[in-house]
């Protein structure tokens, strides 16, 4: 179709543009069809949803264009928190423990009900691998406290299961290599102790983590290129580590100024670009390529925050 190949190649900051010229381009930005035709083709774009609550603990969105990066703008849908990214939608909980599950479409900039969790929990981890949904962990009841739940969008089913290597005390989680790491925090027997599980797809199976793995992972983290780097926020620094799979160690490669982002700090990744995000949105953008070492400061583009104070919830990463 001719009309496909031709409006696939507008960028995505336009498509709201088209959408307002008819029915049938509307529908057919909505449509699965451009969506995979544009993944095809490599024409799939990128943008930044940051969620956060307000002093009246509304859940809000903010989006970042990438390609456009002069601030965050904001969505006029809201109510959504801790999420993770299925195809072109998202799942999300609300902060209070809760099985309600909504999806936003990010084509149509519409919200759905989605199917309900089997067991209602907060603070937990949320990946996609291998095109289903997890939900880790969290509190809410004993019930949470050791089990995960997995959704099938081909079924539109959860599924719980338990393993007593899962705790309610989650911090953070990744995905790499199709594999899905989560480090998480216990209170016993008596001090506190971190430790990272890892969950295998391809055998169901979740296990401990290697050593060198915990050791080096102190604070958020993304996956660029199958590397992994870390903020590390100890030692009254802050740091960006990354991770030195087949010397199985953790090397420092820049230093963060305290005046160009505000803790709590949150990671995404865009192509090579990491893009750290703290308090009030306040976010520096920063290319791997350019990463050197301990003593070498970060040195990125930075993106003002906002002029209120807000608490950062989560930031993800949506392709169309």
């Amino acid at each position: 179709d001719i009309s496909l190949m031709c409006l696939a190649r507008i960028p995505r900051k336009y498509h709201s543009v088209l959408k307002c010229v008819s029915k049938r381009w509307r529908d057919l930005i909505c449509s699965e069809e451009w969506l995979c035709y544009r993944r095809k083709h490599k024409l799939d774009e990128t943008w930044i949803y940051a969620l956060w609550n307000d002093k009246s603990k509304e859940i809000l969105c903010y989006v970042l264009d990438p390609t456009d990066s002069r601030r965050y703008r904001k969505l006029l849908a809201s109510w959504w928190s801790s999420a993770s990214t299925l195809e072109k939608k998202r799942h999300g909980e609300f902060l209070d423990s809760t099985d309600e599950v909504y999806s936003y479409d990010a084509s149509s900039k519409c919200w759905a009900q989605a199917t309900s969790l089997s067991t209602a929990r907060y603070n937990f981890a949320c990946e996609v691998s291998d095109e289903k949904l997890y939900v880790i962990g969290g509190g809410g009841s004993n019930s949470s406290d050791h089990s995960w739940e997995t959704f099938d969008p081909l079924t539109n089913c959860w599924t719980s299961q338990t393993d007593p290597k899962i705790v309610s005390e989650i911090k953070h989680s990744v995905v790499l290599d199709r594999n899905i790491y989560v480090r998480c925090t216990s209170k016993y027997p008596v001090t506190p102790h971190v430790s990272a599980v890892v969950y295998k797809p391809s055998s169901g199976t979740w296990q401990y983590a290697d050593d060198d793995m915990v050791s080096g992972w102190r604070g958020p983290v993304v996956v660029v290129d199958g590397t992994l780097y870390v903020l590390d926020q100890s030692l009254g620094r802050t740091r960006l580590m990354m991770s030195l799979k087949e010397r199985r160690e953790w090397i420092p490669v820049g230093r963060l100024l305290p005046s160009n982002a505000r803790p709590p700090f949150q990671l995404v990744a865009v192509g090579k670009s990491i893009f750290i995000v703290g308090r009030v949105l306040s976010t520096v953008v920063v290319d791997v390529g350019d990463l050197g070492n301990e003593d070498q400061m970060i040195v990125g583009s930075a993106l003002p925050g906002l002029l209120f104070d807000v608490n950062v919830i989560s930031v993800k990463c949506l392709s169309i």
